[in-house]
């Protein structure tokens, strides 16, 4: 489902709720929209009557939501208070979904380092159905910076769902386990989720949690969570109290005291001591939230700050080496007036699937970081598809005409078209570096295409390296949309001492580009070390080689050791005057922070990186491990909804428990896998844009109900199973019934069924 499908559904089932009669001091009871108009384009084009970009806009979930999915429009009444409802033709194809009246919500926030953990609970009433009938409800979770959903946990009044990570011989071994296209990201970082059979009029309690990254300026660290609800939300019974909470608890890792910079919400700090603090916001509210919880606070001075944390592992860790993080703050650092010299090339992809916004924005984006460029500075711009072009054939002085005409050459010669090809254009962007001198080379490559060839361009990469020395080439890497392998584009950045980030949609690639080009050419302290590392019995180090601390990121890296730290050891690092720097590191054993937590979503993506370069399956499991065990989904693992009846609640806690594998009343549906996956070469080789997987999704769709349609005439031509079903339970024969049965074991094979459940919950049992 793209943003589009979901604002148009939630835009229709916002109309369609104008048929909620609620008394005499309630809203005014209007007409409803015929049902059989919602499948027409001539209804679609009206409800459309704003632009697709400002719908979007408006109903998007900006907070955690959850909707009401109707398919059958003659379900939605009151379910208090009944109504004489005209009956309504035909059905609502996708489901409208309307917004359920919510009824409470409180979040909780962990911050710790850079990473932030927000658990939101709420509760929302089916306001929309009728007590007679049951609809499905979809979750809509929209998260924060890189936000990674961890689990949801829902109550209904006669079941209950919560999520967990499986591996892949468990997915094989379960027979209890049914697959499902449901469970997936929208744009926006937005996770969703159905939840099948609510009883119109009940109350679904839902508690989802995730974890998110802090954005880092200056000396601040920054959250931002999505925290915004319509007012449609609210409920027009005034008989409840309306509860907000919010608690958030830092701990920053360090020894100093936390200054609150900014609070979106009236935070009462609870605690303040070393490192810590908690703050506290609670009120009854008459509407709810309007704007998203912001929270900046710094922990840092001007210089350059940094700790080393070391901790045991839990008991249950398959792991039992000791854990450490290592980090270092770069602060405002406004008394240093001395810059890198740089030498920068930039690598962009205009293979025919950037064409239009992708390849416009990394111009926008690259333009603007050559006006930031020093005097002195080098640069250059190679674009490449199936064949290479470049800006000039070597390095090129940062003046003023210089940045004007490669500007202008970008915009009026390149063109998105052709193939994609990186071997070459990696090896002469490497050739062309100096070998001496004291600038820091930089290759910043975009791109959102695969290649075949991308473990040799590793082994590549890794033999042009001069280690120890500043001059060997950083790699920051940028990919968009989910054709790429970001494993790839990580394992370069692994390498090169870079970084790497990703634009999943469309329209997140300028913002989250610039940031990442801004970074990169503001480095602060070049080839750091850690000297203490070499005096342990053993280490290992994610990532394996330390990145350059850049003015606006922390500089983090986690690992595992055996042996023992000194109390103080001392990071080095070259400073833009090629001169050593030495800072001076305390060790601290802590338990108040879960560096297994903290940095699980890091480690998570070192190891799947090497496993997918060296083809190891050891590595898999021991990912798949990692997974499991922190709670962070992978490559190898699927999350499952596992669904339960409610029982005696003693066996409920039992049935809770995540290890019990197979609960004798528990059903197991597989999910969507949430990973940014390998790459796809076909796509690539097609020039496919990003986000055509929603289009190619609903292509298929559309192409499986058009064959139901012409074999099951004019009973499957509403596509509802129930109707189906209904007319031929008419037929007095047993040989029919028969027939009918074997019909639609042959529609399960063509996945029609799963067409059929968007459209009718009476039909969730049969599919599953």
């Amino acid at each position: 489902m793209t943003t589009d499908e979901f604002s148009k559904s939630v835009d229709i089932g916002l109309k369609l709720s104008q048929r909620i009669y609620y008394g005499k001091e309630g809203p005014p009871l209007r007409a409803p929209i015929p049902a059989t108009m919602m499948k027409c384009p001539t209804l679609r084009s009206q409800c459309s009557s704003v632009s697709s970009f400002r719908l979007r806009d408006k109903h998007h979930p900006t907070g955690p939501m959850v909707y009401a999915m109707i398919s059958d429009p003659d379900v939605v009444d009151n379910p208090d208070i009944r109504s004489y409802q005209p009956h309504v033709h035909g059905r609502c194809n996708p489901p409208a979904l309307i917004p359920l009246h919510m009824h409470g919500v409180s979040m909780d926030i962990e911050c710790c380092l850079d990473t932030a953990f927000v658990t939101v609970t709420g509760a929302w009433r089916v306001h929309c159905v009728t007590a007679s009938a049951c609809c499905s409800c979809r979750i809509a979770v929209p998260m924060g910076e890189q936000g990674s959903i961890l689990d949801v946990d829902v109550e209904t009044t006669n079941r209950s769902y919560f999520t967990k990570l499986i591996t892949r011989d468990d997915e094989q071994d379960m027979d209890r386990v049914t697959n499902a296209k449901d469970g997936f990201m929208m744009k926006r970082n937005t996770y969703t989720l159905k939840i099948p059979k609510v009883e119109g009029g009940s109350i679904i309690h839902v508690k989802v949690r995730w974890s998110q990254k802090m954005l880092y300026q200056g000396d601040e660290f920054r959250l931002i969570v999505p925290f915004t609800f319509p007012s449609y939300v609210l409920p027009l019974e005034n008989t409840e109290s309306k509860i907000e909470k919010v608690s958030l608890n830092v701990n920053s890792g360090t020894e100093t005291m936390i200054t609150c910079r900014y609070a979106s919400h009236p935070l009462k700090e609870v605690q303040q001591q070393t490192g810590e603090a908690s703050f506290l916001y609670e009120d009854e509210v008459l509407k709810w939230s309007s704007q998203d919880f912001y929270f900046a606070y710094s922990v840092c001075s001007s210089e350059i700050t940094g700790g080393l944390l070391v901790q045991h592992p839990p008991l249950y860790d398959f792991d039992q080496r000791d854990m450490f993080c290592f980090y270092l703050f770069p602060g405002t650092n406004k008394d240093n007036k001395v810059s890198y010299s740089k030498e920068v090339i930039f690598l962009l992809d205009i293979s025919g699937s950037m064409r239009d916004t992708p390849l416009e924005k990394s111009r926008y984006a690259i333009t603007a970081s050559l006006s930031k460029l020093n005097h002195g500075d080098l640069f250059n711009i190679i674009a490449f598809n199936g064949d290479v072009q470049l800006f000039s054939s070597s390095l090129e002085l940062a003046t003023e005409d210089t940045i004007t005409n490669a500007t202008e050459w970008m915009w009026e010669n390149l063109v998105a078209e052709g193939g994609t090809n990186l071997m070459l254009p990696l090896k002469q962007a490497v050739d062309m570096f100096g070998k001496t001198g004291g600038s820091i080379p930089l290759i910043i490559l975009i791109t959102d295409g695969t290649v075949e060839n991308e473990r040799d361009i590793c082994s590549m990469i890794k033999c042009s390296l001069v280690d120890g020395r500043v001059n060997s080439p950083r790699i920051c890497t940028f990919g968009i949309g989910s054709y790429c392998n970001h494993y790839f584009l990580q394992m370069l950045a692994y390498i090169g001492r870079g970084y790497y980030d990703a634009a999943h949609d469309v329209d997140s690639i300028g913002d989250r580009m610039q940031r990442l080009l801004d970074n990169a050419l503001t480095p602060m302290l070049a080839n750091v070390t850690l000297d203490a590392l070499e005096d342990l019995e053993s280490y290992e180090l994610y990532p394996s080689c330390i990145p350059d601390l850049l003015s606006g990121s922390p500089l983090i890296v986690s690992g595992r050791y055996q042996g023992k730290f000194p109390d103080f050891v001392k990071a080095r690092g070259l400073s833009a005057d090629l001169s050593t720097k030495v800072i001076d590191i305390k060790v601290r054993k802590i338990t108040d922070i879960h560096l297994d937590r903290v940095c699980a979503r890091m480690e998570v993506d070192v190891l799947t990186a090497h496993a997918w370069l060296d083809q190891n399956t050891h590595m898999e499991k021991k990912v798949a491990k990692l997974s499991l065990q922190r709670g962070v989904p992978s490559e190898y693992t699927r999350m499952i909804l596992a669904q339960q009846n409610k029982v005696k609640s003693t066996l409920i806690s039992l049935l809770r428990d995540k290890k019990c594998p197979k609960p004798m009343n528990q059903k197991m549906i597989c999910l969507r896998n949430v990973s940014v996956g390998f790459g796809n070469l076909r796509a690539t080789a097609e020039n496919l844009p990003p986000g055509a997987e929603n289009v190619k999704l609903n292509e298929a769709i559309k192409i499986v109900m058009k064959a139901a349609s012409s074999c099951c005439g004019f009973m499957a031509s509403c596509a509802c199973c129930r109707c189906l079903m209904q007319a031929w339970s008419r037929v007095r024969n047993d040989q029919c019934t028969l027939a009918i049965t074997q019909l639609c074991t042959a529609l399960a094979c063509l996945e029609c069924l799963d067409c059929c459940c968007e459209l009718c919950d009476s039909c969730i049992d049969l599919c599953q």
